[in-house]
């Protein structure tokens, strides 16, 4: 079965591609702005702030870009103190043992920490990865990745990197792997067009679909 699948290591993204903690995320999103003293966003410019990506969402919020460490840091021991549920997208459980189950080497490549990660992913999901490499800087996801594929003994034209942003296709160019875009999270389908993504995925099934 190996020798027929195309892509031998799916490396994940966990926010918005995996996990469903966009909503959470915007609802701490102004206190963030308050304590890092950057622009607070109102609720009906979140869809015009999904389309902007990298320095100009930076120039948007007036946010310096050494600022965004501490800023990223605070929103993960934010979640990690977070009691509430925060969910896997319907369908994601599904798909992580239908590429387990012949032979597709899992990792996960995340700007959040792995205790974050493998808590929204719960124990039986975890199991089944083979690598983590998480707390990435928010622009430093492509040595992660290489991390990954050395790790795991796969290389980069036999592995896939599904993420929700254009940064998660910048990563995967620079680390020399193909790149799948998902559409349930920060961008949707047009904003990654120009990246040439391998696979542009408009449902969870599709990935299981796709690469199986």
């Amino acid at each position: 079965m190996l020798s027929i699948l195309k892509y031998r290591l799916a490396i994940f993204d966990s926010d918005g591609t995996l996990a469903d903690t966009l909503p959470w995320m915007r609802s701490i999103f102004n206190e963030l702005a308050e304590a890092h003293g950057f622009r607070r966003v109102q609720p009906h410019e979140y869809e015009r702030f999904r389309d902007l990506h990298g320095a100009a969402l930076l120039r948007e919020l007036g946010l310096p870009l050494w600022k965004l460490p501490r800023v990223v840091g605070d929103m993960r021991r934010r979640m990690t103190a977070h009691t509430g549920k925060l969910s896997l997208f319907p369908g994601i459980r599904d798909v992580l043992h239908r590429l387990a189950a012949v032979g597709i080497q899992l990792a996960i490549v995340s700007s959040n920490s792995r205790e974050n990660v493998e808590r929204v992913l719960g124990a039986d999901n975890a199991r089944l990865v083979a690598h983590f490499a998480c707390g990435a800087s928010m622009f430093g996801k492509a040595a992660k990745l290489r991390q990954a594929l050395r790790r795991c003994s796969v290389p980069p034209r036999q592995t896939i990197y599904i993420g929700e942003e254009i940064r998660d296709a910048e990563a995967a160019a620079k680390a020399g792997m193909a790149f799948g875009a998902v559409t349930w999270g920060q961008h949707g389908a047009e904003i990654f067009r120009p990246q040439k993504p391998a696979h542009i995925f408009t449902a969870v099934r599709e990935i299981a679909d796709k690469l199986c």
